[in-house]
């Protein structure tokens, strides 16, 4: 027996259901097993999306036979209670409102757990990477956009609709703003994600589509002058978030955080920045990479088991 008293050979099936890709795996223990990766080809619409996460639950079946829950990160706006999308946007057409839980129970006939992925990300730091021993902390997702999560006294805190922690859209260009138009207009996201980031490059040099093409011309002085530019929308949300949360630290994820610079700079002007209490404050690296989401999903169902 385990941790509360949970069996160690539990098998749970966990998928990570984004906008470009399925990932997969099986949560035996406190390991995870099996990645894969498959496109998601979301374009095709919520029905197709379910049907393909349910043929890569039939395969993982096969693999390793009967299964004891299935836990799943997703992105969009989940209400956790019950397991539904309350809200997502059109990377996915139609997929606001589908019952993913239900639709998975029914399917397979075992339990399951649903929760967005940047929830899902925090509660998998929280218990099994960078936020163990963190009594508080908010996570932060840098991509596309930026999503983020909110973890108080070691628990999640979802807010009175599921939707707490939306920080990427901190108001922080008020003078941009048009909600008519876009209710992201002057919000963190626009500036601080990687898409802000590209947005800034190319219009230096067409050629610098992506993060990885960016932080190989860090040399020239004009892409370097780009990237301090995004690392201060990046500090200025931070420093709000911190002065308003208080937290033991700052979890930051997505695959952009990874440069060692990025995370140096960041550090560095958050500091400069924040009054002198609040500069305990602990700005980590995401422990789990892209499978931190996989691994809060397998922590909620067996909590959902034990209840």
């Amino acid at each position: 027996m385990g941790r509360s008293g949970e069996r160690q050979d539990m098998r749970i099936a966990v998928l990570d259901i984004g906008g470009t890709s399925i990932k997969s795996g099986i949560f035996m223990g406190d390991t995870l097993a099996g990645q894969k990766e498959h496109p998601t080809n979301a374009a095709e619409g919520s029905e197709y999306v379910m049907q393909r996460a349910k043929n890569i639950l039939r395969e993982m079946l096969r693999e390793y036979g009967a299964l004891d829950g299935i836990g799943i990160s997703t992105a969009g706006q989940v209400d956790f209670e019950k397991g539904s999308i309350s809200y997502a946007n059109s990377n996915i057409p139609g997929y606001t409102g589908t019952k993913v839980r239900d639709i998975m129970e029914a399917e397979f006939g075992i339990p399951a757990a649903v929760e967005n992925d940047v929830n899902a990300a925090a509660l998998g730091e929280a218990r099994y990477g960078a936020g163990r021993g963190m009594k508080d902390f908010i996570c932060l997702t840098y991509g596309t956009g930026v999503g983020g999560a909110i973890v108080m006294n070691g628990d999640l805190y979802r807010g009175s609709s599921f939707s707490a922690g939306e920080m990427g859209a901190l108001i922080v260009h008020p003078e941009d703003r048009d909600a008519g138009a876009d209710m992201y207009s002057g919000c963190y996201e626009k500036y601080a994600s990687v898409t802000g980031l590209v947005r800034k490059a190319m219009a230096i040099d067409a050629f610098l589509d992506s993060g990885r093409k960016i932080f190989a011309e860090l040399a020239r002085k004009e892409v370097k002058k780009a990237v301090d530019e995004w690392i201060d929308e990046i500090t200025c949300g931070l420093v709000s978030l911190i002065h308003i949360f208080n937290p033991t630290g700052v979890i930051l994820g997505g695959g952009v955080m990874a440069q060692e610079y990025v995370l140096k700079q960041v550090r560095k002007r958050v500091a400069e920045n924040i009054m002198e209490t609040y500069r305990h404050v602990s700005i980590v690296n995401a422990g789990l990479g892209n499978e931190a989401g996989m691994f809060g999903a397998a922590y909620l169902l067996k909590q959902r088991l034990q209840c």
